[in-house]
């Protein structure tokens, strides 16, 4: 797999048959590896062990309705009365983070109301705060540590 613009950590891959698969420590099981997946791992590592994220409070592949339409949210914080506070969805490397992409989390926003968006490809992270008061937003330099969320 593609090195990735994130800190490294103990990569636990298996082979299923023909398939690799890669351990998700909030599902606590393996999963296939895909290159979003790798994304994903590296990406929810990182904050629990740079950024101070509280594992307990992440959620991988989170479902959504709206109507007869299921969404599936990649990752979700959620704050310890378990409102969610923040989405991030992950894109594989070779995927460039457009416009796109960003319509794709605020369609998810739209039910959840979090107060951060981010979005990454594993090279390219972004990070939004929303201000709903003044129905704007501001995209911040750095992922915020939870400490200062």
């Amino acid at each position: 797999m593609q090195e990735l613009n994130l800190p490294r950590y103990e990569i636990s891959v298996k082979r299923n048959g023909e398939r690799l698969t890669i351990f998700d420590f909030l599902r606590r099981r393996h999963v296939a590896l895909t290159p979003e997946e790798w994304v994903r791992q590296h990406f929810v590592h990182f904050l629990v062990e740079h950024k101070g994220y509280p594992k307990g409070l992440l959620a991988n592949e989170v479902e959504l309705s709206v109507g007869e339409k299921n969404l599936r949210c990649d990752s979700i914080l959620y704050d310890p009365s378990l409102k969610p506070r923040m989405i991030v969805e992950y894109k594989a490397p070779s995927v460039v983070v457009t416009q796109k992409v960003f319509q794709q989390i605020a369609t998810y926003n739209l039910l959840l109301h979090v107060d951060y968006l981010v979005v990454s490809n594993g090279l390219t992270h972004y990070c939004v705060k929303m201000d709903y008061d003044n129905q704007k937003y501001l995209f911040l330099d750095d992922i915020p540590d939870y400490k200062n969320l």
